[in-house]
């Protein structure tokens, strides 16, 4: 335990009197069916400290979070706040314990306004039971601009920010309800640059009105910049709680999956076949959104990073290149000749084969209800059909091919999709363009919310599909993929590409002084 944490948390104590945990939870155990989630799970958390929960997706921690947020109850063991037991057996009683959650896969409504969302289910009402809508909506204005977010406005649809901006809105109705105890769940997969600066500010502020924060996270780096210790849960029980500052990352790893990752990241190509006739290529492209002219030029056998901070365009470059934002001006180029993707169809149809991996795989890549051989066949179903039927045998073949190379277990053919890891869901997007036998995969920030295990496979798959001479342009949030995985990378800012980096060039720093606009260069189609 931090010294420092116990002793702020013990300030006030009589001499010689042990500290209260803010937060402690004992021999927990919940199962669903015969699957054990949780196996008698246990960790502390002072008051004032932010304490990092880690594991591999499936290790647990999505239902301890659950458990404490009131959504489901323990089938054993303790939880206990400031020393006293506490049933948690609804969401409305957590709060009542001053707990609150920022989930990763967001609660908030897409219909509704940033206040709206923000004030369910307590929003101010008048004597007879009426909204008082100016009331709340000056209330959501000054608490947003009290901790710093007041670029969004309250009466936005959520539909209609961006996922960073409704990752704030989730965070920032958690701090709107003052907790005590705080849940981060994975509040930084959709955050990069300025936005995880300012929720390590929040963070401090937090921790200064003696705040409890369970941070859960698959970023290490960010873990080490908020933290001072971390319990890791695998298989459902508990590992191990260290001090972060005593702990080096392969020691975490280590104890994360059990084993030790020798190399994160694969080897890159030898050589790049810049040559050649680039299999996808964009000349000046732009959108009636934040796409404002980006040119790139893409080769076989080559990982094509594109970088940049949240909201310059990227999403509206990858979105184009898979016929789903209408140009506004510019070419996109299939082996050098000019095509026109009206729509996903377009982009699929053979003869051109790319393929997307969106940002958000539950709401954009699967169907959450349906099996995995429905989802993973979805794109070419019509190649196991004759005459308007399914051979079934053959269609459960081709997939239970393509689950094993990407090592999801067979179950996932008949097993709806959203029964699985997060990390599993996405190899699962994965495997249905690796059937369709895509030339071009487009994928964007892949690794979001996965483990570190499922990562390294990622990774794997990815080199693995550019050394069979696929291609691929890659977006990621976490600057040290981009870095380790791609062949070049091309920065872009304010909806351009500014500069391009190759080489030695590709590093942390340079990427960075281009993604903040300085000193970037003018990037020139195919270079």
């Amino acid at each position: 335990m931090s010294v420092t944490v116990r002793e702020a948390a013990g300030a006030t104590l009589p001499r010689g009197s042990k500290p209260v945990d803010a937060l402690d939870v004992r021999g927990v155990t919940k199962t669903f069916g015969a699957t054990a989630a949780l196996q008698e799970a246990s960790f502390s958390v002072a008051a004032g400290e932010a304490h990092a929960l880690l594991g591999e997706n499936g290790a647990g921690k999505s239902t301890m979070v659950k458990l404490l947020s009131g959504l489901i109850s323990p089938d054993a063991g303790a939880i206990a706040l400031a020393g006293e037991r506490a049933a948690l057996e609804s969401p409305a009683a957590a709060r009542q314990h001053g707990i609150a959650t920022a989930f990763q896969e967001l609660t908030l409504v897409r219909d509704l306004t940033v206040t709206e969302n923000m004030l369910m289910p307590d929003a101010p009402r008048g004597p007879f039971g009426q909204l008082r809508r100016r009331q709340g909506e000056r209330l959501v204005a000054e608490h947003l601009a009290a901790i710093g977010l007041d670029e969004i406005d309250p009466r936005a649809e959520i539909r209609d920010l961006e996922l960073a901006q409704r990752q704030k809105v989730e965070i920032a109705r958690a701090l709107f309800r003052r907790p005590r105890v705080l849940l981060l769940d994975e509040p930084t997969s959709s955050l990069s640059g300025r936005d995880v600066e300012w929720l390590g500010e929040r963070i401090a502020a937090l921790r200064q009105e003696a705040v409890t924060i369970v941070f859960i996270t698959h970023r290490l780096r960010e873990v080490r910049r908020f933290c001072d210790r971390l319990t890791v849960l695998r298989n459902g029980r508990t590992i191990g709680t260290v001090e972060v500052a005593a702990a080096s990352d392969e020691e975490v790893i280590r104890m994360i999956i059990g084993r030790s990752l020798a190399s994160t990241f694969p080897a890159r190509a030898a050589t790049v076949r810049a040559r050649e006739i680039p299999v996808l290529a964009a000349q000046e492209v732009a959108t009636a959104g934040k796409l404002r002219g980006a040119s790139f030029a893409l080769h076989a056998g080559e990982i094509l990073g594109i970088a940049g901070l949240q909201g310059m365009g990227q999403q509206e470059l990858f979105l184009a290149c898979f016929g789903m934002a209408p140009l506004a001006r510019g070419k996109i180029l299939v082996d050098g000749r000019e095509v026109v993707l009206a729509s996903p169809r377009d982009a699929i149809r053979n003869g051109i084969g790319i393929s997307l991996v969106p940002e958000e795989r539950k709401t954009e890549g699967l169907f959450l209800k349906l099996a995995g051989r429905f989802n993973v066949s979805l794109p070419v179903v019509q190649r196991f059909a004759q005459f308007g039927v399914i051979d079934v045998a053959r269609e459960d073949e081709a997939v239970a091919r393509a689950l094993a190379q990407v090592e999801v277990e067979p179950r996932a053919l008949y097993t709806p999709v959203g029964a699985f890891s997060g990390g599993n869901q996405q190899k699962l997007v994965i495997a249905k363009w690796l059937l369709a036998e895509s030339r071009i995969l487009l994928l964007f920030d892949p690794t979001r919310g996965v483990d570190v295990g499922t990562k390294q496979q990622i990774y794997r798959l990815m080199r693995a599909f550019a050394d069979a001479c696929g291609a691929i342009l890659f977006h990621s949030t976490e600057i040290p993929e981009i870095v380790n995985m791609c062949d070049r990378v091309l920065v872009m800012y304010e909806g351009r590409t500014v500069a391009a980096c190759v080489g030695e060039a590709i590093e942390e720093e340079t990427i960075m002084r281009a993604a903040l606009g300085e000193g970037a260069a003018a990037v020139r189609a195919g270079e």
